[in-house]
C-alpha cells in the first residue's frame, strides 16, 4: 500500500454562496440544525468569521510531511481541514504553515488537534481553529497520509469540497447542495432577531414576544 494518497482537488463553492455564508452565524443555523457542527472544543484563535471550500488532509501523530505538500496545492478560497487521527500531543500547525497557507490564498485552517506559534498566527492575521496550543511540534518523518479523502473533524465527517463556515462559536460543515438554502434561512432569521432586540430595547418583554410567558401562565392555570 502506498504511504500517500492524494486525490484530485475538489470543485469550489461559488463566490455567491460563500458571500452568503460569511453573513451567516453558526449559532443561527444551530437554532434548527443538529448535525455538521464540529466538537465545540475546536475553537478559533482569532475572532473571525470565514467560509470556504474544504480541502482535507489526514496526517499521523508526529508527522506533517503531507501537510507541507498540501500547502503547495491550495487555491484562493480553500479551507485546509486537518484530521490528526486522534493525536492531541503534537502541534502540526505553526507560524511557517500559517504564512504558507495565507500566501496560497487559503481562507482558514481547521485542525482537529493542537497548534502552536500563537503570536505568529496573530501577526499573520490568519483565521485558525484548533483544540488549543502545544509546544511539541510535528516533523518531516515521511510516515504517510491521505489528502482529499473523507476525514473526521470533531465528530463530523468532512468531504472534500464541503462548505466550511467557522466563527467565534465554532465550526459548521455543510454539503455543497445545502449551503445556500441554509445561509439564506439564517440571514432571514438574523434580520428578524434584530427586530426582536429592538422591541426588547424599547421596553417589550422577551417572554411576551416569544410566546414563552403565555405558555408558562397557561401551565400555572
Amino acid at each position: 500500500m502506498a504511504r500517500y494518497v492524494v486525490e484530485p482537488m475538489p470543485g469550489q463553492i461559488s463566490a455567491e454562496v460563500i458571500e452568503l455564508l460569511e453573513k451567516t452565524e453558526t449559532a443561527t443555523v444551530g437554532h434548527w440544525r443538529h448535525w455538521g457542527f464540529c466538537d465545540r472544543k475546536i475553537q478559533g484563535l482569532l475572532r473571525r468569521r470565514v467560509a470556504g471550500t474544504a480541502v482535507t488532509v489526514q496526517i499521523p501523530g508526529p508527522d506533517s510531511t503531507l501537510l507541507h505538500h498540501a500547502l503547495g496545492l491550495l487555491r484562493p478560497g480553500d479551507v485546509l481541514v486537518v484530521d490528526r487521527l486522534g493525536d492531541d500531543r503534537h502541534a502540526c500547525w505553526g507560524g511557517g504553515v500559517t504564512v504558507a497557507a495565507k500566501a496560497a490564498g487559503a481562507k482558514a485552517g481547521i485542525v482537529d488537534g493542537a497548534c502552536t506559534d500563537i503570536e505568529e498566527v496573530e501577526a499573520s492575521d490568519f483565521p485558525l481553529w484548533c483544540r488549543g496550543l502545544a509546544p511539541i511540534t510535528t516533523r518531516i518523518y515521511d510516515l504517510g497520509g491521505r489528502m482529499n479523502v473523507p476525514v473526521a473533524i470533531g465528530g463530523v465527517v468532512v468531504m472534500p469540497g464541503d462548505a466550511v463556515l467557522a466563527d467565534e462559536s465554532g465550526v459548521l460543515i455543510l454539503p455543497p447542495g445545502e449551503a445556500e438554502a441554509e445561509a439564506r434561512q439564517a440571514i432571514a432569521r438574523q434580520e428578524r432577531g434584530l427586530g426582536v432586540q429592538a422591541r426588547c430595547a424599547a421596553g417589550e418583554k422577551l417572554g411576551d414576544i416569544s410566546g414563552a410567558t403565555a405558555k408558562v401562565l397557561a401551565g400555572l392555570a
